[in-house]
């Protein structure tokens, strides 16, 4: 029995093709072929000779899944909403707290949200501003589909105000039953299905239902059950860290097996996704250098030497430096270490700092920029992030690895599909080399 795990992106289409015992027996890739993904799906299909396997896709192509949360109050119930999202594979774009007015509305309109997230009140607790922000999304021109996941006092009304004007509305248990007690499940469940059923066949990727029929979740989603498989499949005793650099935005996950000092209102997930939307290699260039500048990562002479560098980047997003151009490619592997710096404190600043008590076990590096690398300038990045004095703490234990075969996504298509012993050979060989 094999798999062909497909991962659908904006810019690549990704396949690796994996026996029933965990080994990678091909992968490919081809550039995403929007208005009909199916060829370029069929094109790595065809790479890996993977026609008579089963297919199991994921796919962030049209921007992934952008969500809005609307909730009561800052402290809780918003937080409640936003960690929810930190386990769901999606990008937060907007947050309110409280009743909503025609200013909230009109900026969580401007936020172009794929889901919005509407949640408030513990059960049994306060009805008035869930009641309150259903009718004011009622009686405005919010067209995405409205995840209910608040008091489930006041759901059934809540739920008929948004149908009364035709909402999409997908209702799931409290994600704050009582106070300081986080119930993300449901709600991550259900932002799931109403991305599968209701966004991804609205995104002008392909004519037909076949690739709606195909995608089972949001690539974040998949790497991060993916991740979560290194914890829960006992692959490392530690956490795990992951650092993805890309164009335009730096994703970091992690994932904990060890109760954490708690400072919020609500409860971490121990597994979780932070966007830094204004760091990457292209798009986001002058971001990092930016940051870099604002976090004293550099000197003045430097940032001077990068500014030129940086800004060609930004304006010629589809660079690649030739193989023998080691300037530029010296001047990518320093831009990528800075991304993962600042990208990864601020994931730490999140998730309450050191991800348990022995910081984390494994880093994974993602992205072409790591792949690509040579041993000697994949040194100098590892050495970057070692030598950090927030990250030294957190790294201290870690061994440093890079994902060369794409192979997290695809672990968590094959966990969520039922096959968590393939998936967690398949960490294992990639990984840890047993």
């Amino acid at each position: 029995m094999t798999f062909l795990c497909l991962d659908v992106g904006s810019t690549w289409t990704k396949a690796a093709l994996v026996s029933v015992d965990g080994a990678v027996l091909a992968t490919a890739q081809h550039p995403t072929t929007p208005p009909e993904v199916l060829t370029g799906i069929a094109a790595v299909t065809d790479d890996v000779r993977g026609h008579d396997a089963t297919v199991l896709a994921c796919s962030s192509a049209g921007g992934g899944l952008r969500l809005a949360v609307v909730g009561q109050e800052k402290l809780v119930s918003v937080e409640a909403g936003y960690r929810v999202a930190l386990s769901a594979g999606a990008k937060v774009v907007h947050v309110s707290a409280g009743p909503l007015d025609g200013a909230g509305v009109r900026a969580l309109r401007a936020s172009r949200p794929d889901v919005l997230l509407l949640t408030g009140g513990t059960d049994g607790g306060d009805t008035r501003v869930l009641l309150h922000n259903a009718r004011r999304l009622a009686g405005n021109r919010i067209a995405c589909p409205i995840v209910l996941a608040g008091n489930t006092a006041a759901q059934p009304e809540a739920e008929a105000e948004l149908q009364a004007t035709h909402r999409t509305v997908v209702v799931a248990d409290n994600v704050l039953p009582d106070v300081g007690e986080l119930a993300p499940a449901p709600a991550r469940a259900a932002i799931r299905s109403v991305f599968l059923d209701h966004v991804i066949g609205g995104k002008g990727l392909s004519r037909g239902p076949r690739f709606r029929r195909l995608v089972r979740s949001v690539t974040p989603d998949a790497v991060l059950t993916g991740v979560r498989r290194l914890t829960q499949g006992e692959i490392t005793e530690h956490a795990v860290l992951v650092i993805d650099v890309g164009g335009a935005t730096t994703d970091v996950y992690s994932s904990t097996t060890e109760t954490e000092p708690e400072r919020h209102a609500v409860a971490l997930p121990p597994d979780r996704r932070t966007v830094e939307g204004d760091i990457g290699m292209r798009w986001s260039a002058q971001g990092v250098l930016a940051e870099a500048v604002a976090e004293r990562l550099v000197t003045d002479d430097q940032a001077a030497a990068l500014a030129e560098p940086v800004r060609y980047r930004a304006e010629h997003v589809d660079a690649i430096p030739q193989p023998d151009d080691d300037s530029a490619i010296d001047t990518d592997t320093t831009l990528a270490g800075l991304a993962a710096v600042i990208a990864a404190r601020r994931h730490l600043r999140l998730v309450d700092g050191r991800l348990g008590p022995r910081g984390a076990g494994l880093l994974i590096l993602s992205g072409g920029v790591f792949r690509h690398a040579d041993p000697d300038r994949l040194a100098r990045v590892t050495e970057t992030l070692r030598a950090d004095p927030v990250l030294r703490p957190v790294l201290r234990e870690a061994d440093i690895v890079v994902d060369r075969r794409y192979v997290l996504a695809p672990a968590g298509l094959l966990a969520d599909a039922g096959h968590a012993d393939t998936a967690d050979a398949l960490l294992r060989g990639e990984f840890t080399g047993s």
